[in-house]
């Protein structure tokens, strides 16, 4: 399974307004592993920066003027996407402004170009309703370490989200649920266990501990025949 966990930073907060994106962060893992297949792209958004962005993530107009434009580097993540499970946290946000994105330059719309969408934000309020679930809430409910993350970052933000999203979902390759269809409800399949290198311990009984059990089968078993059964085996 290849999952790639995406994160952008934009000059505000409505691609409708015309803001635009600054940076893309996507992190690739495959089979649960991350594989350090990473992209990252500072972008020339066009335009000038909302003053309270550039509070959030840092780059200023002067740092974006000479970087790519969007159409610069599309292809490239077209192909890199193609085929993966993105996972976005908020991803009703980063996927507006890539759709606008793309609607500039001609190109088909974000959800053509990948498998599916997983917005982690929805995961965490299903597993933790009623609680904080921005990045940082869940690095620290988490255990993931967020010290470095003093201004928002698209790259690092993807980083901790994969690691995030690494520990909301552990344990899930250890069952395989089975729903299907026809059946009495879901099963769970166990791997097989090879048994043949456990050494159990033989215990020994003792002839007092024997004697004691037959008195007892004898005061229970009015016909004798379990207590012949067990003297059978026992030969």
């Amino acid at each position: 399974m290849r999952q790639i966990f995406l994160d952008t930073e934009t000059t505000g907060l409505s691609p409708d307004s015309g803001d635009r994106i600054v940076e893309i962060g996507c992190v690739e893992m495959v089979n649960r592993r991350l594989t350090g297949n990473n992209r990252h792209f500072y972008l020339n958004p066009e335009r000038k920066n909302n003053e309270e962005a550039v509070r959030v993530h840092g780059l200023t107009d002067e740092f974006l003027a000479d970087k790519p434009l969007f159409s610069a580097v599309a292809d490239d993540l077209i192909t890199y996407w193609a085929g993966a499970e993105i996972i976005i946290h908020n991803a009703a946000f980063d996927v507006g402004f890539l759709d606008a994105e793309f609607r500039r330059i001609g190109k088909p719309l974000f959800h053509a170009h990948v498998a599916s969408v997983t917005d982690s934000l929805l995961m965490a309020r299903d597993m933790f309703p009623g609680k904080s679930n921005s990045l940082d809430a869940l690095c620290k409910r988490l255990e993931v370490d967020n010290s470095s993350r003093t201004l928002h970052g698209a790259l690092l933000d993807a980083e901790l989200l994969a690691e995030v999203y690494i520990r909301m979902t552990r344990g899930q390759g250890s069952l395989v649920i089975d729903a299907s269809e026809g059946g009495d409800g879901p099963t769970l399949e166990l791997g097989s266990q090879d048994l043949s290198s456990f050494a159990l311990p033989l215990v020994a009984v003792a002839d007092a501990e024997l004697a004691a059990h037959a008195q007892v089968m004898k005061s229970i078993d009015k016909t004798g025949e379990v207590l012949a059964l067990w003297e059978k085996a026992m030969a």
